[in-house]
């Protein structure tokens, strides 16, 4: 251990209320990082299920997994698989506007692979490691506020009346997150972005059934495939080592302010792809049941802690789902957050508990400097991705297919108007190293701190 000046308590617990990726990814990160991080889990919901659809992990969430040592895991228990190519077509006859190679050019660019796998599945690998390294998981446990003190730890106040002490609290509870309230100290709705979705999967015998020798032929590849098209866009690749397919329609939405999600029909989804490639409406036919879900976002939210609490991932920076980074971001939060507590207990804490208190309030400052930029910088990008998606046929439209058909000649390294084909952009989102990154700006802020403190005669 280092010396610092700062002796204490070395051992800390930190409450994370919610079992999702990203605060899976915490406990991970806290156990992985400093066994001495005790960890408890608050899930509201009475069982952890493996619930959900398709998902990216990209190179940037990839690295993270990596470090964590659970990226092998991930691929092999959970078919996460990596992703060949990444396809955008015209809507009316499925014309390629860009065919981007993406295997083995992740890895060299980015610095790692690019995997793609059922959320479900990548869900049930994080909560199998999070238990396995000690983190104590506990469901039916619903957060409804945290209460604070300036003389003794944080109390996450769960439904029913029971309460929760803890060190440092995370709030990783989502869109609706209960916790947001707490450090903004009052409610804020996410914002409705007119865009909603049909998610669903279906198996691979309902594609073959289809009798399509053009369909059979995208089934057996490892590609994503985007059509674009005016106010919409479509986007359909392989799960479970394509024993399913994952397809996800985007279109205006028509749902009543505040209402989430409605069932909806086939009818209702094939009528908002009238005139689209013959390929794509025979791949919607496939699916039934179809559910449609408002997409929601936050432009900006300045606050992301208040003392030792502080909201990742959805909570506080949710996302068009356009990028493919919401998750990833989460992930990234959860990894820093992590890295900065275990980093601190190395370091020393104070013995006093109001010293402790306040370098953790000011810890968790640095934990937002580090995230609020790159995380807002997610959310335009995935707002300008969906102009550039749903474009009208016309002027700019032209001009937009004319730079992709030039990019394959630029070897993916030449500058675009639209950040899916720029490579500066896409390796500044894509290549980033959040685990170097926070180190790195950690040992900074831990010397002025120190220079602080020994300024101002605490140490």
């Amino acid at each position: 251990m280092e010396s610092s000046g700062l002796p204490g308590n070395q051992n800390l617990h930190i409450a994370i209320v919610g079992a999702g990726i990203g605060g899976l990814t915490c406990a991970i990160a806290c156990r992985r990082m400093n066994k001495n991080l005790k960890v408890t889990v608050l899930e509201r919901s009475a069982e952890v299920l493996p619930l959900g659809t398709g998902i990216h992990i990209p190179p940037n969430a990839g690295r993270v997994l990596a470090h964590l040592g659970l990226l092998d895991r991930v691929k092999k228990e959970a078919a996460g698989y990596q992703m060949d190519r990444f396809i955008l077509h015209r809507y009316e006859d499925g014309q390629i506007l860009a065919d981007k190679p993406v295997r083995g050019r992740a890895q060299r660019e980015y610095g790692s692979e690019w995997i793609v796998i059922h959320r479900g599945d990548y869900h049930a690998v994080l909560l199998s490691e999070a238990r396995q390294l000690g983190a104590e998981i506990l469901t039916g446990a619903e957060a409804i506020g945290a209460e604070q003190s300036q003389l003794s730890r944080e109390t996450v106040v769960l439904k029913g009346g029971r309460c929760i002490e803890a060190d440092v609290v995370i709030g990783a509870d989502g869109l609706w997150s209960s916790l947001r309230e707490t450090v903004l100290g009052r409610p804020f709705s996410p914002t409705e972005t007119g865009d909603l979705a049909y998610r669903g999967t279906f198996p691979r015998e309902k594609l073959l059934g289809l009798g399509n020798e053009k369909v059979d032929r995208i089934i057996e590849q490892d590609n994503l495939h985007v059509w674009l098209g005016p106010g919409r866009h479509a986007v359909f690749y392989p799960l479970r080592n394509r024993t399913e397919y994952n397809l996800v329609l985007l279109v205006a939405d028509d749902l009543a302010e505040g209402v989430k999600m409605a069932p909806s029909s086939l009818e209702e989804m094939n009528a908002h792809f009238d005139g689209w490639d013959p390929i794509l409406k025979d791949i919607i036919s496939c699916q039934d049941t179809p559910l449609k879900w408002k997409l929601l976002h936050f432009e900006s939210l300045d606050k992301w802690t208040k003392g030792p609490i502080a909201l990742l991932g959805d909570a506080t920076h949710p996302t068009l789902p356009y990028q493919g980074q919401g998750a990833a971001m989460a992930v990234e939060d959860a990894a820093v957050l992590g890295l900065l507590l275990a980093r601190s207990l190395e370091k020393g804490l104070p013995a006093d508990t109001v010293e402790k208190r306040d370098y953790l309030s000011a810890l968790l400052q640095l934990y937002q400097d580090l995230r609020k930029r790159r995380t807002e910088t997610n959310v335009a990008g995935a707002v300008h991705t969906q102009h550039y998606y749903h474009l009208a046929d016309g002027e700019e439209q032209h001009r937009r297919d004319a730079e992709l058909e030039g990019l394959a000649g630029t070897g993916w390294q030449g500058a675009c108007s639209f950040n899916w084909g720029d490579a500066e952009y896409q390796r500044s989102l894509l290549g980033f190293d959040v685990i170097a990154d926070s180190k790195e700006k950690f040992e900074d802020w831990w010397v002025s701190y120190q220079e602080a403190g020994a300024k101002d005669g605490l140490f």
